[in-house]
């Protein structure tokens, strides 16, 4: 994150011939908004004067308070180097912005600042950094001959596989080089387990810039995708029989010295009582905030057993059928890793939902939760109820129970966005459990 002046981003934007901005800011769902103005016009944008109306925005203002404005934070500058105006027309940059209402006070429903609140509530209790990790995994299908996507693999390829003779590792490749030209710190980038599958790693950042980077990565994903004639979709489980799509977000807390404090080098596992009562906090309150990092009706298609995905609230240092693992580094590297997020998620909303769960788990102490070695797929359900292992939500309806009943996630979001979070999450469940699905004809239409 650079410290950028004003003065220094108009100076950037004329070295750089921008002659659009993209003022970025994510709605309630996760989608990316953008206002977009010309050059000229970056001096009110730095003053803070651009409005938009807030009525049309999903999760925003009523309509009688429609007006609000884009806040820029100048640390997010970036030249968007795959967005190419007409050729010598110039280029196009972006600034991410805080959304203020009418009267100079910040939006409480927006994404944004509530993950700014939370980290504000981190630091009271002594933590100067929220630290995450993200694996974000996504599927290339190709696209038919007017455009649109089909659901044809891009490649059929697995995990780790060398697929080039589609090209869609020359899509993962032009993906990472982009991200590079911008500044971004990629870790690995490779095929995953089901034909036309991907993940590229994120190396760990900051709560807030990490969240930022997901946003214009899905961004700049989809862009590289149909440049190569492809399209990409961050659903969670878009074909039923193979593995669905997660994003896998290894956390981890700082002090003011910059020490991990998940790390405790004079324990059996070298995870301090610290990392523990964080992963308590998050087991207790993960059934109360999957409606945040598990958002679709779709993404309880992926929660299920044989897929990978983690369908019970449990924690491991190696046992990848829980819902919490721990990866073998160590030191500054020491981290949890929270297995059950997907990419359909408002990253904002997520991490400041693990976050709270975690400094939750915290203040109270919740450290006394055992480790699974065993393979929770191959339980029974009543050796897992014996050991006292709970499931996650097996539907968005029963997520959004869970939601509505938690005091927590009420703190952690605010309570006028908790509310309407409720409200269009109820609504888009009334809208599928109405529907006839091609299972329903095919499995009762012959038979009654």
């Amino acid at each position: 994150m650079k410290d950028y002046t004003r003065a220094d981003i108009l100076r950037l934007a004329k070295e750089n011939d921008v002659r659009y901005i993209r003022l970025q800011f994510t709605d309630m769902l996760g989608v990316v908004k953008n206002v977009e103005i010309p050059v000229t016009n970056l001096e009110k944008a730095l003053a803070n004067e651009v409005m938009f109306d807030g009525s049309s925005i999903q999760g925003f203002v009523r309509i009688d308070e429609a007006d609000m404005y884009l806040y820029p934070d100048l640390s997010t500058w970036l030249v968007l180097e795959w967005e190419s105006v007409v050729q010598n027309a110039g280029k196009v940059a972006r600034l991410i912005c805080d959304v203020y209402k009418t009267d100079r006070t910040p939006y409480e429903g927006d994404p944004r600042f509530i993950l700014r609140r939370n980290l504000v509530k981190m630091r009271e209790l002594g933590f100067n950094k929220f630290n995450v990790g993200v694996e974000p995994e996504f599927f290339l299908f190709k696209l038919d001959e007017k455009g649109r996507p089909t659901m044809e693999f891009s490649d059929l390829g697995g995990y780790f596989d060398l697929a080039p003779v589609d090209g869609s590792e020359d899509v993962r490749r032009d993906i990472v080089l982009e991200l590079e030209k911008m500044g971004f710190n990629m870790e690995v980038s490779h095929h995953e387990v089901a034909f036309g599958q991907h993940e590229i790693n994120f190396t760990f950042d900051n709560a807030l810039e990490a969240c930022d980077n997901i946003q214009t990565f899905k961004v700049l994903v989809k862009n590289i995708a149909r440049r190569h004639g492809y399209h990409a979709t961050f659903m969670p489980k878009p074909i039923q029989g193979i593995n669905g799509s997660g994003m896998h977000s290894n956390l981890s807390l700082t002090d003011a010295s910059g020490n991990n404090v998940f790390y405790n080098p004079d324990t059996e596992n070298q995870l301090s009582t610290t990392a523990l009562c964080f992963i308590g906090g998050v087991m207790k309150h993960a059934q109360e905030f999957c409606l945040v990092t598990n958002p679709t009706v779709n993404s309880y298609k992926r929660l299920v057993p044989g897929y990978e995905a983690p369908c019970y609230i449990s924690w491991s240092d190696a046992n990848r059928s829980t819902m919490i693992r721990i990866p073998a580094a160590r030191g500054r590297a020491t981290r949890i890793e929270v297995r059950s997020v997907d990419p359909s998620s408002n990253p904002y909303l997520a991490m400041s939902a693990l976050l709270a769960s975690g400094l939750d788990g915290i203040r109270n102490s919740l450290d006394g939760v055992s480790p699974v070695k065993k393979n929770l797929f191959k339980m029974s359900e009543v050796e897992r109820k014996r050991l006292g292992i709970k499931n996650l939500p097996e539907s968005l309806r029963e997520a959004i129970e869970y939601f509505a009943s938690s005091d927590l996630m009420k703190e952690t979001i605010g309570e006028a966005l908790h509310t309407k979070l409720i409200e269009a999450k109820t609504k888009e469940w009334d809208e599928y459990k109405m529907k006839i699905s091609q299972w329903e004809l095919d499995k009762y239409l012959p038979v009654i």
